[in-house]
């Protein structure tokens, strides 16, 4: 259904999978740590599926992780700066290609913690922040908050050490602290993950099905 596409990233170009059957609301899609795998390729899939322009840009340049050793060393080595401007330039991209009046951030793990960075580098279009058990391991990359005009609705794991109800909980008090519209849905049993079909060992098929059902019309009332 989708294809690598190249687009401008503050005077370079980069990468990622373009998902789309027409111009409907648009949305990028962040990576996990593992890089641009199919599972989010798959995503994007089913975003164009309902209707979206979903992009997910390649943050790794074409690098992918199998373990997770791999995949932790590749985020760490990660530029920031670089990453922030393939996101920006991402978002761009899909705002070319869709109908709506701002675009959607959707991130998994790393990629949850990416999309609130995206949503506080972007205001100007990003409407919509979605974190599934959103981390940001990095000290330096953590978000001005108070420039966020997007809503946020979070999904999180209540078995997760590292993005749990506490975090989700500390969140939701950041940002509803500051004026800002958010609500973090935690699943209870579930584990970090569980979103991700291509990890049987920590899916959850119900939880799975409950946060995109949410998610769907929370995006199309955002980005309308």
């Amino acid at each position: 259904m989708g294809e690598i596409i190249e687009f401008p990233s503050n005077g370079t170009t980069a990468q990622g999978y373009l998902a789309t059957e027409g111009t409907g609301p648009g949305v990028v899609v962040i990576q996990e740590y593992w890089g641009l795998v199919d599972h989010i390729k798959e995503v994007c899939d089913r975003f164009a599926a309902q209707g979206f322009v979903a992009l997910a840009p390649d943050l790794y340049h074409g690098e992918t992780a199998r373990e997770p050793d791999e995949a932790g060393k590749l985020m760490m080595a990660m530029r920031i700066e670089q990453a922030a401007k393939d996101m920006s330039g991402a978002v761009d991209a899909v705002k070319a290609r869709c109908s709506s009046h701002g675009v959607g951030v959707v991130g998994f793990c790393m990629g949850g913690g990416l999309a609130l960075v995206l949503g506080c580098e972007r205001p100007d279009l990003v409407k919509a922040v979605v974190p599934f058990y959103g981390l940001i391991p990095w000290a330096g990359a953590q978000p001005d908050y108070s420039k966020l005009d997007a809503a946020v609705q979070g999904h999180f794991a209540e078995r997760d050490d590292a993005a749990g109800p506490t975090a989700a909980r500390e969140l939701e008090n950041t940002l509803t602290a500051l004026g800002k519209r958010a609500r973090m849905y935690i699943y209870p049993g579930t584990q970090h993950a569980f979103f991700n079909d291509d990890r049987p060992e920590v899916y959850d098929t119900t939880a799975a099905r409950e946060a995109w059902e949410t998610l769907l019309p929370f995006l199309r009332d955002e980005l309308h």
